[in-house]
């Protein structure tokens, strides 16, 4: 997690520039999508938690995350209060883009497209998040 004296809402573009890898500061900050297929966290299989990149916010547990075949990590719901969405307008259509509750920062796309229980594809971009996998007691 990018370490600063200030909380994640409250630094420059700056600092921004300064805690996240370019990568990461395009789809952050900038509104970018990584290209499909491109994120470890596609083929990521073990218990855990996918965290924001930006801030470490808990944003999905792993027992959500499915294989949509879209070439991003997808989950059906996330965490309580830890996504909020807005409407993007980049496209031809209105889409509902997904950001971080904490920092802000843009993480993907929901889709009604998903598997039961909601219905919904959290479309995530994997740059924009870290994976903390859960630790095995023996």
């Amino acid at each position: 997690m990018p370490e600063s004296d200030k909380t994640a809402s409250t630094k420059s573009e700056q600092e921004w520039k300064q805690d996240l890898s370019p990568n990461q500061f395009k789809v952050l900050r900038e509104h970018a999508t990584e290209y499909p297929g491109t994120s470890p966290l596609n083929d990521e299989k073990r218990q855990g938690v996918y965290r924001c990149a930006g801030c470490g916010q808990p944003l999905y547990a792993s027992d959500t995350k499915y294989e949509s075949g879209s070439g991003w990590p997808s989950f059906w719901e996330p965490l309580p209060g830890a996504v909020e969405t807005s409407t993007d307008y980049k496209l031809a259509y209105p889409r509902t883009e997904v950001h971080c509750a904490s920092c802000k920062g843009h993480l993907g796309h929901v889709f009604d497209d998903g598997p039961r229980p909601t219905g919904k594809r959290y479309c995530m971009n994997g740059v924009a998040m870290s994976f903390e996998p859960e630790e095995k007691s023996g």
